[in-house]
């Protein structure tokens, strides 16, 4: 029986693949006809034998018009090719090409940057990407962006030494949801960023704007390259929207910046614009790098002159300092943690320390300090707490943990420094910390021990009344859920700053036993309230017996179970039952 093999489409016949009379098989190629500048393979579908060829190459042939027809073999005789007989086994030649290229931007084809990087016993970028997430994890964007220098530079050269523009962009799986990476790479010019290297920044970050995702940035790098040649149409180079976009993912999405080495200029504005920022112990961060300063005439200086981490600490610029950025990428992976959707173990299967420790946590002498941080310990997770700017603020510590899986936020007033007063830095640290727990969701917890704001007229020169009035601000516009434990002390306006605004703004005001409640401290109290009286009597003896007696009334007045009893708070507990008071009010 004779087949007709038909044209497909119309189109040229550009090869004929077999000639009258040939014995062919099923799938063997016959002849290929091009259409609209793709070739399309004209196959037998059938074994037998050609006993007809009605095409000529470079003919134009029809829809449907007969090109071969073959006298069918019988079905014991017939073969099918399998597809190892009819193509090559051996990948496209372009495969290898795009491998070879990809791999002139890895490690393994940089070994002299590679190596530089590690006599400073830093990482590589890349090694640095992969303590974020596998590579199986990770779809990385423009890998193979080079400097825009090819003017002054050879091509392939700048494959390699301009590898990806000094910038690792893409999106990773972390913990089963999509995360954006950012990984400047020192080793490319210094950090720098170019023309490209910023079209990459921007590039990831509209991606993690539209799709809502966190993102993790390192900083490391100089700033601004002004030598990048292939650019001839910009002048200013103002325009770059990076740090605009970048800032715009303010309550977004939690942008979290690691620092190592050196970062200067649009390097250090990116990192400090973060949510939260870690720094190695191995970083000095300045809005300005040494060239820039001694441009702008005011003096010479030493990179390591400029922002070291001591410095960054204690200003309140660095949240968390790394020992190293193996460590810096483990807290940068642990913070993102506290912002992902579902916690990170079960409800009912975590660990935590025993509650009784918390009875007693606190002195009898109510003038006796103690360390609140144990008790923040005790009361989360175990290993779940991590401290934002320890060295900053000191009299509140700010941390992210977690109570029964839930990542939450807890500050605490510290009565180690100040007495437990609050003051400028410790006002902003607060206020910083509560906006950032209001706009990712996270619940927060203030354990209040407080005799008030700093006062005293060298503490008014720091602008005092605008800066500790940011706490009432960002407490009235709180939308997460807001709770209170007063452990001590809860006086004046610095302990309504703490609850929100008053004892009524959280939704629920808790105290222990050892709460004492005042319009201000006690002994101050009874001073101011009582001058007449204490003025009155001029024996010294009698005087202080006076002003003990009025002060142990006052403090029986503002006991906890007193201010209860007229409803001023929700409910005095027992402090081993708090853990388990919060991880209720905390089930949503």
């Amino acid at each position: 029986m004779s087949i007709s093999i038909n044209a497909p489409l119309t189109g040229v016949v550009v090869d004929l693949a077999v000639t009258l009379g040939e014995e062919v098989q099923q799938g063997q190629l016959l002849a290929i006809l091009e259409s609209m500048k793709v070739q399309i393979r004209i196959e037998a579908d059938c074994a037998g034998v050609v006993s007809a060829i009605n095409a000529v190459i470079d003919e134009s042939i029809e829809r449907d018009a007969s090109l071969f027809e073959i006298d069918q073999q019988s079905a014991s005789s017939s073969q099918t090719l399998t597809r190892s007989d009819v193509s090559s086994e051996d990948p496209h030649p372009l495969i290898a090409q795009f491998e070879e290229r990809k791999e002139l931007s890895l490690d393994s084809s940089r070994t002299v940057a590679r190596d530089k990087r590690h006599s400073k016993g830093y990482r590589t970028a890349r090694e640095n990407l992969a303590a974020l997430c596998s590579p199986d994890n990770f779809q990385e964007y423009g890998q193979f962006a080079v400097a825009a220098q090819r003017q002054k530079h050879d091509y392939q050269e700048l494959k390699t030494s301009s590898a990806a523009d000094g910038i690792i962009t893409g999106i990773a799986n972390i913990n089963g949801q999509k995360t954006a990476l950012v990984v400047n790479d020192y080793s490319v010019m210094a950090g720098t960023q170019g023309f490209f290297h910023h079209q990459k920044l921007d590039r990831i970050l509209a991606v993690a704007k539209e799709q809502s995702l966190p993102v993790i940035m390192f900083t490391e790098g100089g700033g601004g390259r002004p030598s990048d040649t292939d650019v001839t149409t910009v002048n200013s180079g103002l325009q770059c929207t990076s740090f605009g976009a970048w800032a715009g993912l303010s309550g977004c999405v939690p942008r979290i910046a690691v620092a190592n080495g050196y970062n200067f200029a649009g390097n250090a504005a990116l990192f400090g614009a973060a949510d939260i920022t870690i720094a190695t112990q191995s970083s000095w961060i300045g809005m300005a790098g040494p060239a820039m300063i001694e441009g702008g005439g005011l003096g010479s200086f030493k990179p390591t002159d400029i922002g070291p981490i001591d410095v960054q600490s204690s200003n309140g610029t660095v949240d968390i300092v790394a020992e190293n950025e193996e460590h810096a990428a483990s807290l940068a992976l642990k913070v993102l943690s506290y912002f992902q959707a579902a916690p990170i173990q079960t409800s009912g299967t975590v660990q935590a320390n025993d509650q009784g420790e918390l009875q007693c946590a606190l002195p009898e002498n109510r003038r006796q300090t103690y360390a609140v941080r144990a008790i923040i310990d005790c009361l989360c997770d175990l290993n779940s707490v991590t401290e934002l700017r320890p060295e900053f603020g000191k009299s509140i510590v700010t941390c992210l943990g977690r109570i029964d899986g839930k990542a939450i936020g807890i500050m605490a007033n510290d009565c180690t420094n100040l007495g437990g007063a609050i003051d400028v830095d410790a006002g902003q640290k607060a206020a910083r910390f509560m906006t950032l727990c209001n706009q990712f969701g996270l619940p927060i917890i203030s354990l209040c021990d407080t005799p008030g704001f700093m006062v005293g007229p060298e503490h008014e020169t720091q602008g005092a009344v605008r800066k500790l009035a940011e706490m009432f601000t960002v407490g009235a516009q709180i939308t997460v859920p807001f709770y209170a434990v007063v452990l001590r002390k809860c006086y004046g306006l610095g302990a309504q700053a703490m609850l929100g605004g008053s004892t009524s703004r959280p939704l629920c005001t808790l105290s222990w036993p050892t709460g004492e409640f005042g319009a201000m401290g006690l002994e101050g109290a009874v001073k101011l309230g009582f001058s007449k009286e204490l003025s009155a009597t001029t024996d010294p003896k009698e005087q202080q017996a006076l002003f003990d007696k009025l002060l142990a009334d006052q403090y029986r007045r503002g006991q906890a179970e007193e201010v209860a009893s007229v409803l001023e708070i929700d409910a005095v507990i027992d402090p081993l039952e708090t853990r388990a008071t919060l991880t209720l009010l905390l089930d949503s």
